[in-house]
């Protein structure tokens, strides 16, 4: 028996079904059930929303009917006030049946009238249900001392184990097109082949292939996944425990999956919005690298048409800005001037590292950092660290930013300058203060977004990261 808890929502998704709509009509019969009222519901994207209630007939009967077709996908019968379910199978095909049960066992004493397919897999359930109950019988023997019982124990458990799989290969083998196969391929993994290597090179190989077949048995492009609890978690664990965390292989697995996607136009269209929606404001530092090839690659490209004009040149628009200021890419040369009129170009810099600093006059959160900064100033000025501030006024009367480090004297160790001409905020994509860039030798960003109570840790990683990689060339 099992739980489930809702929030009574609509759900706000266009439906995308190519199939033509024959309506639908589902009649449950619930025995032992005290309740006036049912909810169908569907699972999407790893939540699950109420698509229809009903009350009960003079019959007995809580019937969902419609004019329209359902879209595929995995259904649930949801039974209030506890919210206890069953699944059911929708399909094109498979929309006009009548269920029959009672609330104590569900699955058990259920008995359907009009589709084949859940007939099936009830029966599976069933089956499962028996063979895990058999499997604890024969557990309890494995665990035995006595050695005789436990290797006929282990004998039983492979045998019974050969027994599941052949009952899975045949429906997949027997039955391909239905949602039964489909359900339990999904549950089914490519065996991973024996590698040769010392450990550290088997378990590398065992993860390179387990990740390249991962989704062997699951149809990406198969528009019913989007209403089944397992392709969010199937995608999600690939994204967040099979992809190194790092943006240029994000982005791979991203491009991959939305190619399998593409054929499902629903699919493709939820996860391209998460992925976008996901990364735009991700606090996570350089992977606004992933919003930008997305927005690049498939937004700008008029792969995305359900977006509106305005904001599709918004997504577009905040890419190019976002662009010149991804970790990796070279900075650009700015050129600011210090309070005796002085210019400054950022370039003439000749350190190994040089921290570009943008803050405001009026901005309580730069106050609250200027300790912080004088503090790493101090520490790193002799280790080849060089700080540049840029300051912007509040009022365009740059007396204030000058009025500011009198106050905070040892700023004066560092070059404070301003931009009159306002570009270096323009080309920085500085949308707010403080902002801060860390840039090496050759002027490329190598870290940004970061506070300066945080610089110290970041700067003795960078500077430890460099050292290591320098001694591994001698």
């Amino acid at each position: 028996m099992r739980r489930i808890l809702l929030t009574l929502s609509a759900l706000f998704f266009i439906s995308f079904s190519i199939f033509a709509q024959a309506g639908h009509e589902i009649k449950v019969k619930l025995n032992d059930f005290e309740e006036k009222q049912l909810y169908l519901a569907w699972n999407y994207a790893g939540k699950q929303y109420i698509k229809d209630t009903v009350d009960i007939d003079e019959k007995g009967y809580f019937t969902f009917t419609g004019e329209e077709s359902l879209d595929g996908g995995v259904y649930l019968i949801i039974m209030p006030p506890d919210n206890q379910y069953f699944e059911l199978l929708i399909d094109k095909d498979n929309q006009n049946f009548t269920v029959e049960t009672s609330a104590k066992d569900l699955v058990g004493e259920m008995k359907i009238n009009g589709s084949s397919d859940n007939k099936m897999y009830c029966d599976y359930l069933n089956y499962l249900s028996g063979k895990i109950v058999e499997q604890k019988e024969i557990q309890a023997d494995k665990d035995s001392p006595d050695a005789a019982k436990k290797e006929a124990a282990l004998k039983k458990l492979e045998n019974l184990d050969a027994e599941v799989k052949k009952y899975h290969e045949d429906i997949i083998n027997n039955h391909p097109k239905t949602m039964t196969a489909m359900v339990i391929k999904s549950r089914m993994q490519t065996p991973i082949p024996t590698f040769e290597g010392s450990e550290k090179e088997v378990s590398l190989k065992r993860y390179v292939f387990y990740k390249k077949h991962y989704f062997d048995n699951i149809d990406l492009g198969d528009s019913r996944l989007i209403r089944t609890s397992f392709l969010y978690e199937r995608v999600t664990y690939y994204m967040e425990k099979l992809t190194p965390q790092h943006p240029d292989s994000m982005i791979i697995s991203i491009d991959y999956l939305l190619n399998k996607m593409q054929p499902s136009e629903e699919t493709f269209k939820y996860y391209l919005i998460h992925f976008l929606n996901k990364y735009a404001s991700s606090k996570v530092v350089g992977q606004d690298k992933i919003y930008v090839h997305l927005a690049e690659n498939y937004y700008c490209k008029g792969l995305a048409p359900w977006t509106d004009e305005e904001q599709l040149a918004k997504i577009c628009d905040n890419a190019r800005r976002i662009k010149p200021v991804l970790i990796g890419t070279k900075a650009r040369d700015i050129t600011t001037k210090s309070k005796d009129g002085k210019s400054h170009k950022l370039f003439d810099f000749d350190t190994e590292y040089t921290i570009l600093y943008f803050w405001a006059s009026d901005c309580g959160h730069c106050k609250k950092m200027t300790p912080f900064l004088i503090d790493f100033n101090e520490k790193y000025k002799t280790k080849g660290v060089s700080i540049m501030t840029i300051c912007k006024p509040k009022s365009g009367e740059y007396k204030e930013c000058w009025d500011y480090i009198d106050e905070n004297k040892n700023m004066e160790n560092m070059l404070n300058t301003y931009d009159p001409s306002n570009r270096a905020q323009i080309y920085y994509n500085v949308r707010s203060t403080p902002s801060m860039f860390i840039l090496n030798k050759d002027k490329e960003i190598i870290m940004k977004g970061i506070g300066a109570d945080q610089l110290d840790q970041v700067m003795d990683e960078i500077i430890k990261r460099e050292q290591q990689k320098n001694a591994s060339k001698r």
